[in-house]
Order: C-alpha cells, then sequence, then structure tokens
C-alpha cells in the first residue's frame, strides 16, 4: 500500500521549479484554471509553462492521492497482481504514472497520452528516475489509445469528465481493448463524476469485464439517486500548495468516484464501507455495500472481538462484516 502523499522525489522537482515563481501568480492562475475546468473548459485552459506549474501545484497532490487510494484497493482486492506495463490516458503532468510507479515495483513500461503539450512538457521535466524511459505521447486520445500497445494496467484519471458523452462510449471500448488486466478509471466524488463512473462500468461489463474495486459484486449499483458512491483521501498541504489554493488548514480531503475492472473474476468479494462509520461505546454503524446490496452493519460492544475490528473501519475499506 502507498501513501496519499506525493513521493519525496517528485515533491523536490516541483519544489526545483518553484524557484522565483510568484505564489500570487499561480494562485491567480490556478483559480483561472479551476473556474474552466467546472465550466467544462478541460485542460485547454492550461497553455504556458506558467499554466501548468500552477495547475500541478494545486491539484497534483489531490490527484495523486486519489489515484493512490484507488490503486490500494485494487491491491487489496489483488495482492497478486504485478503489472509490468502501464498506459496513462490523459495522463496530464504524469500524476497517475508516479502513484502507478509507487503502487508496483514490477512496472517496467510506461506510456503517457495527452493532447497538452504544455502539461507534457512539464511531465517530462519531472519524471525522475522512476519514469525516465517514460513513452509520452501527443495527440487526440481515440487516435493515440488506437496506435498503442497493450497494457497490463490501463489508468484514466480525471479525464473522461473533459470529453463530450458522445465520445465517451467510444473512448472506454478502446480503453479496455488495451488493457490485458486491469481497467482503472477514476473522477470527481460528484453526483455527475458517479454518473459518468456507473455509465462506463456498465458498458465495459458488458463487454467482459468484472468488477474489482469498490464494488463487491458485478451487479447493478443498488444505490438510488440522491446518494452516490463516492469516496474520501486525506492528504497533507505544503506550504506553496497551501498559498496556491488559499488553504488555512494544512491538509484536504479529496473527494472521488472510481471503478477497478478487470479480465478475470474476482474470486472472494469482500463488502465496501460507503461512509465514515459512527463509532459509539455501544456499537459501531457502517453503512455497506456487501455482495447481496446495501447493508447497515451494526457490531455491538459486546462482540468484542468484531467490535475492536469495527472501530477501525474507515470509509472506502473492504471489510469482512463481523
Amino acid at each position: 500500500m502507498i501513501s496519499p502523499d506525493l513521493p519525496a522525489e517528485l515533491k523536490a522537482a516541483l519544489d526545483a521549479r518553484l524557484q522565483g515563481f510568484s505564489r500570487n501568480e499561480a494562485a491567480s492562475r490556478a483559480a483561472a484554471i479551476s473556474r474552466t475546468y467546472r465550466d467544462g473548459g478541460g485542460s485547454g485552459a492550461i497553455k504556458s509553462g506558467t499554466d501548468a506549474l500552477a495547475y500541478a501545484l494545486a491539484r497534483m497532490p489531490a490527484t495523486y492521492a486519489a489515484v493512490a487510494a484507488c490503486l490500494n484497493a485494487l491491491i487489496g482486492i489483488r495482492p497478486d497482481f504485478a503489472p509490468t506495463s502501464l498506459l496513462d490516458v490523459g495522463a496530464g503532468p504524469g500524476t497517475a504514472s508516479w502513484a502507478a510507479a509507487q503502487a508496483f515495483s514490477s512496472l517496467q513500461r510506461f506510456t503517457l497520452l495527452d493532447a497538452n503539450a504544455t502539461l507534457r512538457t512539464l511531465a517530462l521535466e519531472l519524471a525522475g528516475t522512476r519514469l525516465r524511459d517514460a513513452r509520452y505521447e501527443l495527440g487526440p486520445a481515440r487516435k493515440l489509445l488506437a496506435d498503442a500497445e497493450r497494457a497490463n494496467l490501463v489508468v484514466a484519471s480525471y479525464m473522461v469528465g473533459e470529453i463530450d458523452e458522445a465520445e465517451r462510449g467510444a473512448l472506454a471500448g478502446l480503453m479496455w481493448e488495451k488493457t490485458r488486466e486491469a481497467l482503472v478509471i477514476v473522477e470527481p466524488g460528484t453526483p455527475a463524476g458517479y454518473a459518468r463512473i456507473i455509465a462506463l462500468r456498465t458498458q465495459l461489463m458488458a463487454a467482459g469485464a468484472h468488477v474489482a474495486a469498490p464494488c463487491p459484486h458485478d451487479e447493478e449499483c443498488p444505490l438510488e439517486a440522491p446518494d452516490w458512491c463516492h469516496f474520501s483521501q486525506r492528504l497533507s498541504r505544503s506550504r506553496a500548495h497551501m498559498q496556491v489554493k488559499g488553504a488555512e488548514v494544512p491538509f484536504e480531503d479529496e473527494r472521488f468516484s472510481y471503478v477497478a475492472l478487470t479480465r478475470t473474476p474476482i474470486a472472494t468479494h469482500l463488502s465496501r464501507v460507503l461512509a465514515q462509520p459512527a463509532v459509539g461505546k455501544a456499537e459501531v454503524t457502517a453503512k455497506l455495500c456487501t455482495p447481496d446490496g446495501l447493508a447497515m452493519a451494526r457490531v455491538p460492544r459486546r462482540a468484542k472481538a468484531d467490535y475492536a475490528r469495527a472501530r477501525h473501519w474507515r470509509w472506502g475499506d473492504a471489510v469482512s462484516e463481523a
């Protein structure tokens, strides 16, 4: 399992590029880019080296933390998974590739795809020793995917929402076609992000995919609106990160939705904790998605061993019901 915080080598590479970089200018550019993303503009708002660095400073830590949490969930379900090749779709500054490199020492071949030349330049500057030999292809996602080699692990983080609905299905089909073993798709933890994840989950299960995480089954999602499946990962903020975000606390809680799909069925299904459990003196209460659907687990204190175990459950954990 890997930490949600950026690796030391990546932090050092970012810090080196921040020398003489105006925090006020970075904060202004990061805010403008965020507004463009919220309005559906995507990474086209990132046009200069200053834009790319401001974006990386503001968003790279949280994106890394979310992808790390998703890969940790996959490892928890498939501890034997040891991919040798990675295909990072919509790679941006290389955040997901960094997370995968930390999660899987077995990785030898890294291929990154993106249409933004400025983010590609930054990614190559930040590559470090682990990603030094990575291939970073520049161009439209569908064309690059069509030409790409298949990989054991394919990751698409925070990019599906940047393309229109008509394009998503075709892109998802190509991503699955290029997946040898596992595909991980990560989106913002909003109702809209969750809806995109569920649509792609449905499409790819029809194509033969099996859900490894977060769902403990291959059935239809049992949640009903206004509820939606999302998770939260806490990460620490550097001083520069706090300045760019205009934040006063040294941590951030990134909310995300995701699905990890595999070519082979999962042998053992564990329940998933869907919200932070309530730990009381008399019992632990937790909302679970189980192989049989939704359930509210109540673990009484008198069941000492089960209660002690349930007290350590956290939102997003895969657990055996007490």
